[in-house]
């Protein structure tokens, strides 16, 4: 799709187009009616060909609009695009030229005209932004295609206001209509005498996944620094969130240090894994993944198994639960050095316990709620630069039923029960995933391996050499992808795994079964894996 672009001053939209190309889309010609504008030199630095159609001292809107129209009957282009044009285009115009398209600083139909970033801070409106509309003649009224809101802050002038809406809305919508032109989506309809009245784009959706979204948060602290002490941070609050979260979490050491961002980011990921249960659950996390987890009648015992996993890598860890802290749990965890501790409430013993801690930050997230309640947030994000990746969350759950039995050797119902506790456990594991595990308890957790036989090698390692009074002997693996290969089946078996629990999926899924026939394992596949990535 090409572009006739007009301008009177800078242009900057313009040459952000030109930059982007949204769709495709290129400036076959860059117009403007003021000698000396420096949008001819970014023109031209682009090698976008220009032209300069002055109006003459007493000539007509029309006149001068013709010889416009004159010029550029010389370039090829399907649209106009105005930026700060600062000249009010009659019908004539409009009617000889294709579509013409307009970005006005401001929601419309609010603030129209001149002066619209100095007339929000008169009106002290807290949201602005700006409107792409298909030009009329009549000023900033024409059908409306997108908008994009910027929030109004209290240390605001026009300046800064006005760079923001540029920066921040129009660099945004602006490329977003052309792209959607340049993709054949937008259907212009118009009145009887031919005036363009609505627009309609195709696929401008909503859904799960919508074409647009707007996300508006509220700064709800400064941290400290963020994951290393020379970089700033925030934590924003998403207000509309009712799902138990450490974000709202209430302190309840008021002498400790504020939480930083590694401390949210581990708290965070210590009760979501915890949430998984329904039984008395603990979880101990260090940089988000678990040094260890388990359940049991009591959440002191459930603690106590989670920390023998590797109380050596707990040590500076963040304890998660998912019952309200009593006493007896308090003790066994200000027992050695722990960063955070995330429960849905204390006892007033624990918390004496727990406050004699000076820096032990203590988050009351309250009621963690039941079944879908627990998990009411649908979606993850991931910000990356450019943009943000958006998923469903892993919300799976296997029961007994829903399990493949693949191998001579069947599974007793115990190793059933520790397959469904390992495999969601191992969602909480980073990638690639391995777990061992006997009864509802972690044995050993080999994390971040490039290489799927690595994570095996080294849950059997921090088994052997970490977990107190633990062992992979007759234990239960999980893994949270397919087995490439039978080498990680070998490398389990010389550990003592018994049974495995892994998706399945390989082309040779069979090498890999008779491994385990030929080791006398039982195998379980759920036919999904669980992936995490970070």
């Amino acid at each position: 799709m090409k572009i006739a672009g007009l301008a009177s001053n800078r242009g900057r939209n313009l040459r952000h187009i030109a930059d982007v190309a949204p769709g495709g889309a290129e400036l076959s010609v860059v117009l403007t009616n003021r000698e000396g504008a420096p949008v001819i030199e970014a023109a031209a630095e682009r090698r976008i060909p220009t032209e300069v159609v002055a109006r003459e001292e007493g000539e007509s809107r029309e006149s001068h609009e013709r010889r416009i129209l004159d010029r550029l009957a010389d370039y090829d282009f399907d649209v106009v695009c105005l930026d700060g044009y600062m000249r009010v285009l009659t019908d004539e115009f409009l009617e000889a030229a294709p579509t013409t398209l307009n970005v006005h600083p401001s929601i419309l139909p609010a603030f129209p005209g001149t002066d619209a970033h100095e007339r929000v801070l008169e009106a002290g409106v807290r949201t602005t932004g700006c409107t792409v509309h298909v030009v009329t003649e009549a000023v900033d009224d024409g059908p409306i295609l997108t908008q994009e809101p910027v929030p109004v802050y209290d240390d605001d002038d026009a300046a800064s206001l006005k760079e923001r809406v540029l920066h921040e809305a129009e660099f945004t919508a602006y490329p977003r209509a052309i792209r959607w032109f340049a993709e054949g989506t937008v259907e212009i309809e118009t009145s009887e005498d031919g005036a363009p009245e609505s627009v309609r784009i195709d696929g401008d959706t909503g859904g799960s996944f919508p074409a647009r979204r707007f996300v508006s948060e509220d700064r709800a602290d400064s941290l400290r620094y963020g994951e290393n002490p020379h970089q700033d941070a925030a934590l924003y609050a998403d207000p509309a969130c009712e799902e138990a979260s450490v974000v709202g979490a209430e302190g309840l050491n008021p002498g400790s240090k504020g939480m930083g961002y590694n401390n949210y980011n581990d708290a965070d990921a210590a009760l979501g894994l915890v949430k998984e249960f329904d039984e008395p659950a603990a979880a101990v996390i260090k940089h988000t993944n678990p040094a260890g987890c388990a359940t049991s009648d009591t959440l002191a015992d459930a603690y106590d198994r989670a920390l023998r996993t590797d109380a050596k890598s707990a040590f500076g860890g963040i304890v998660a639960l998912n019952r309200r802290c009593d006493a007896d749990t308090a003790e066994a965890i200000a027992e050695s050095f722990k960063e955070v501790v995330v429960a849905p409430g204390y006892t007033d013993s624990a918390l004496d316990v727990l406050t004699e801690k000076k820096n032990l930050r203590v988050l009351d997230v309250g009621s963690l709620g039941d079944g879908e309640k627990r998990f009411s947030e649908r979606f993850v994000e991931k910000p990356i630069v450019g943009g943000r990746l958006v998923q469903e969350r892993d919300l799976q759950s296997p029961t007994a039923g829903d399990l493949e039995f693949v191998t001579d050797r069947e599974p007793t119902e115990e190793q059933v029960e520790t397959m469904l506790f390992a495999w969601r456990t191992l969602k909480h594991v980073k990638s690639n995933g391995i777990l061992f595990a006997t009864g509802t308890e972690t044995v050993g957790v080999g994390m971040g391996q490039v290489s799927r036989v690595d994570a095996v090698t080294l849950a059997a390692m921090k088994a052997e050499k970490d977990a107190d009074g633990k062992s992979a002997e007759g234990a239960v693996m999980a893994s949270d992808a397919f087995f490439p290969f039978p080498d990680a089946i070998e490398e389990a078996a010389d550990a003592g795994i018994e049974a495995v629990i892994q998706p399945g999926g390989s082309v040779n899924d069979e090498d890999v079964i008779a491994a385990a026939d030929e080791h006398d394992m039982a195998m379980a596949l759920t036919g999904s894996r669980c992936f995490r990535h970070d």
